[in-house]
């Protein structure tokens, strides 16, 4: 069991863990694999103060093996976000290469860690006993001028192998991973993992991460459609530079060939009177043209309440509409709930407000809480472990859920939408990589044309099917570059 002596310290060890009964149905690690896929944008996308025109994708095979020696591999795929998980002043090319590096360290890690047991066992006691000491070694040996690698960009490295360890725990087993969640195959219960809040009486003893599932899973899902802050809006807007590929640029464009209804509109946060009127030229533009939902997302940049509660309340009273359209607020302040212990509960009662950048795992989730957060947005790059468990303390206590992206191609997309499939999101799930580099994902989509375009407002899972996360690799095989790393014993 984890130990918390402050928000987001954890105990490296507890020698008190509870203790479960092995299950033959367990797996260790026996191998992993790395290789690094680039990714160019055909629009920017801009990140607070950065703007992203392209990333590298993580893309991880596993190796477990059982107590009786049989053996499986799965995949798993992130794309490595520096601007996202690693925002600073820092030269993007050092922290580009610190994430890499990092990325590499991290599967050879995952290769020689051991431990029986389900992967979400696996993939905790990893960011426990591996993880979690890297990170704090890193900060011990950085100069105190520099900023070190955080725990977010930890997570991001981590999650390719996380994934990949679920992919084949379900191909060893011959079923998909989303029916391996239960009594019958993880040999502890919640409580060994979370604990409730200490006001609270709930008990997460006899309850386990299928019975916080929505099952079956959900085969269409309402797309969210993003609304970036240097998107144009109108033609007057358009520079003569714009990709000329058969896709929209216009968001009008955008709304009428893919049928979208939900909206996130990027914000600034450090100017009031443009996120108001981006925020109603981009409602006007979309209930126009049947849209129905919106969110704010104000970039992490904002330090007061008071300027979000203003916005909105601008909004209820001079443009009633569009307030009664915003279904949530995405996070608008800083990423370290621990700084910036800002009590949030006013703007709470206005709209959901959900944590995404400083939800790194369910403690976080715990403390967000207490602040007065009402909801948490997951996310498969700070790994599946982690967001199923967030999941579930949040479920429990009554938080609102979305599953939101990282622009996530390839492989990535799939076990995303999967993990929106099997929540009960607020509505839908948010996915943007079909904007932003749509021809990435060309080999992938031959199988699942669905997952990688929005029809009618809506992305289509029924042709992920098979164990794990139902890829069906043998039917889309993507030539690979030569692996960064190949370490373990491998299932060839």
């Amino acid at each position: 069991m984890l130990s918390t002596t402050r928000p987001g310290a954890h105990a490296i060890v507890n020698a008190k863990q509870a203790v479960s009964t092995p299950k033959p149905t367990d797996v260790k690690v026996v191998g992993a694999e790395l290789y690094f896929l680039p990714v160019e944008t055909r629009v920017p996308l801009k990140f607070g103060h950065e703007t992203l025109t392209s990333v590298t994708c993580a893309r991880a095979r596993v190796t477990v093996e059982d107590r009786q020696g049989r053996r499986a591999s799965g995949w798993g795929e992130t794309p490595l976000s520096v601007q996202w998980v690693w925002p600073s002043s820092l030269d993007y090319a050092f922290r580009s290469q610190a994430i890499h590096s990092f990325t590499t360290q991290m599967a050879k890690r995952w290769a020689e860690f051991r431990e029986f047991g389900h992967p979400l066992q696996i993939g905790q006691r990893f960011q426990d006993q591996v993880l979690t000491p890297e990170i704090a070694r890193l900060r011990t040996e950085t100069p105190n001028e520099q900023p070190s690698l955080p725990l977010l960009a930890g997570l991001l490295c981590c999650a390719a192998f996380d994934i990949a360890t679920y992919d084949a725990f379900g191909a060893l087993h011959e079923q998909p991973i989303w029916s391996l969640l239960g009594h019958d195959y993880i040999s502890s219960d919640l409580s060994e993992f979370l604990k409730p809040d200490g006001a609270d009486e709930f008990s997460f003893a006899g309850r386990y991460v299928a019975d916080f599932l929505k099952t079956p899973g959900d085969h269409q899902l309402e797309a969210w459609h993003l609304v970036g802050g240097l998107d144009p809006l109108s033609p007057d807007e358009l520079t003569g530079t714009e990709p000329q590929d058969g896709h929209p640029v216009l968001l009008r464009e955008w709304i009428e060939r893919d049928g979208l209804r939900c909206l996130k509109v990027k914000l600034r946060g450090n100017d009031q009177a443009w996120d108001y009127d981006r925020l109603v030229q981009v409602a006007n533009i979309g209930q126009s043209s049947g849209v129905q939902h919106l969110t704010a997302d104000f970039n992490c940049t904002v330090t007061d309440p008071a300027y979000v509660i203003e916005v909105l309340d601008r909004l209820q009273s001079d443009e009633p509409a569009i307030y009664d359209s915003l279904l949530y607020v995405e996070q608008p302040f800083p990423y370290d709930l621990e700084r910036y212990e800002i009590d949030v509960s006013q703007l709470a009662q206005r709209k959901p407000l959900l944590m995404d950048e400083s939800a790194h795992d369910w403690h976080l989730v715990r403390f967000g809480r207490r602040l007065g957060w009402n909801g948490v947005a997951l996310k498969t790059c700070k790994t599946l472990t982690g967001a199923l468990l967030s999941m579930c303390w949040a479920q429990a206590h009554g938080m609102s859920l979305m599953v939101q992206d990282l622009t996530n191609p390839m492989l990535a997309q799939l076990s995303h939408l999967q993990l929106a499939a099997h929540c009960h999101t607020l509505r839908g799930v948010e996915t943007n990589a079909m904007q932003f580099y749509p021809a990435a994902s060309d080999i992938e989509a031959r199988v699942h044309p669905g997952a990688y375009r929005r029809i009618g407002g809506q992305v289509d899972l029924s042709t992920l099917q098979g164990p794990g996360f139902g890829y069906r690799l043998a039917e889309s095989a993507r030539p690979l570059p030569e692996p960064v790393v190949r370490i373990g014993a491998l299932d060839d």
